[in-house]
């Protein structure tokens, strides 16, 4: 067994440990966002071994500079989630959600100002920041399939949002992109 597989085993039981209760229920957004965890994972490793190798051919600039937006994107996505969120673990009952996602007031400010998921684009980064490392066949499909169920985490994540924060997150969705400001 290699090192790779090893760790991604590894790693793949924390992450089905941290995800139990969002598991359970598929039709939240933690559901798809676990499978893509996974992808982005096997990405990771997939392309470990190359991942300082020629460090100024152009997708490896391309790689770095998704890296370093995904260096910084969910630190201030989380500090926002608990600042100006207001998480309470009352006021959304919800056991597929995580602490900090039972957010009682909507950010609208930071990069939330331009883009609903944060958190959500840096992983959509990180997957095709893995996949510039080395193109393969197993790696197109590993970043197709995250970015699919990004999108489908995303698309779950807004319906949840729309019942809790109703009118208020429509009006939101309608100022503010997905994943790219100002374009996707």
């Amino acid at each position: 067994m290699t090192v790779e597989l090893i760790i991604f085993i590894v790693i793949s039981i924390a992450l089905a440990w941290l995800s139990r209760n969002t598991l359970q229920h598929p039709k939240s957004h933690g559901f798809y966002r676990f499978f893509a965890w996974e992808c982005i994972l096997a990405l990771v490793l997939l392309n470990l071994r190359v991942w300082g190798l020629d460090p100024l051919a152009s997708n490896q600039l391309v790689s770095w500079g998704l890296l370093l937006v995904t260096s910084w994107l969910p630190i201030h996505a989380v500090r926002k989630l608990k600042n100006i969120g207001k998480p309470s673990s009352n006021a959304r009952i919800d056991t597929a959600l995580f602490d900090f996602e039972k957010t009682t007031i909507l950010i609208n400010s930071g990069a939330f100002r331009y883009i609903r998921h944060p958190m959500y684009a840096t992983l959509l980064f990180l997957a095709w920041a893995a996949y510039l490392k080395q193109f393969s066949w197993i790696g197109t499909a590993l970043v197709l399939a995250a970015s699919i169920l990004l999108f489908l985490t995303a698309k779950r994540e807004e319906e949840e949002c729309l019942q809790h924060f109703g009118a208020a997150y429509k009006s939101y969705m309608q100022k503010t992109k997905r994943f790219i400001p100002f374009v996707l």
